[in-house]
């Protein structure tokens, strides 16, 4: 049996991403102050106005659409498991996207336990809903994790849209629609198609 997912290509991923942000972006995102369309569009904003690259804008746009995407549904602060929505965005993106951005979706959750095990004052950082969803991760990497971790050839960019993730929970800060990014979006895909 097709699904929806399986129908996409590179002339419709674009429009699908953007049907997501326009049908189910307004849902509430884990207890945050903001929705899940303004966590993910605030968090490219900041991107955009620090003049960072455009996997960097990208990769934090998307990088909870498997929040979305997953069968399993968003995740509440009632959640007793994690739903381990990376995993079902990479799923999603990794035929359109350069490695840099399918990395930066699958790994967006390693790397908040990655800071957790190497920077102490990031803990700090997190919200009470963001440090929930770290418990039911598996909490802060071990030595050996971390080891691991670090070898990642997109450890940088993947560090980045991590903190991209924690700065995009302001409820009084506004962020452009999905149609703001929708070419930049586009472009990546083009790349990674020509690629």
């Amino acid at each position: 049996m097709s699904t929806v997912q399986d129908d996409l290509n590179a002339d419709t991923i674009v429009d699908f991403i953007a049907g997501i942000f326009e049908r189910r972006g307004g849902e509430e995102y884990l207890g945050e102050p903001v929705t899940m369309a303004e966590h993910m569009l605030q968090g490219a904003t900041i991107a955009e106005q620090n003049g960072m690259p455009d996997e960097i804008v990208v990769g934090a746009l998307l990088h909870d659409i498997g929040h979305f995407t997953s069968e399993f549904g968003t995740f509440t602060m009632d959640d007793t498991e994690d739903r381990y929505h990376e995993d079902a965005g990479a799923a999603v993106l990794e035929r359109f996207f350069p490695p840099v951005i399918t990395e930066c979706v699958r790994c967006h959750v390693a790397a908040k336990r990655y800071l957790c095990a190497t920077k102490p004052e990031y803990f700090k950082r997190l919200s009470e809903a963001s440090v929930h969803s770290l418990n039911l991760q598996g909490g802060p990497m071990s030595p050996e994790e971390v080891a691991a971790f670090e070898k990642n050839p997109y450890l940088k960019e993947i560090i980045q849209v991590r903190y991209l993730d924690e700065a995009g929970k302001r409820d009084d800060m506004e962020a452009p629609g999905f149609a703001h990014f929708a070419d930049r979006v586009q472009k990546m895909v083009d790349l990674h198609m020509r690629g």
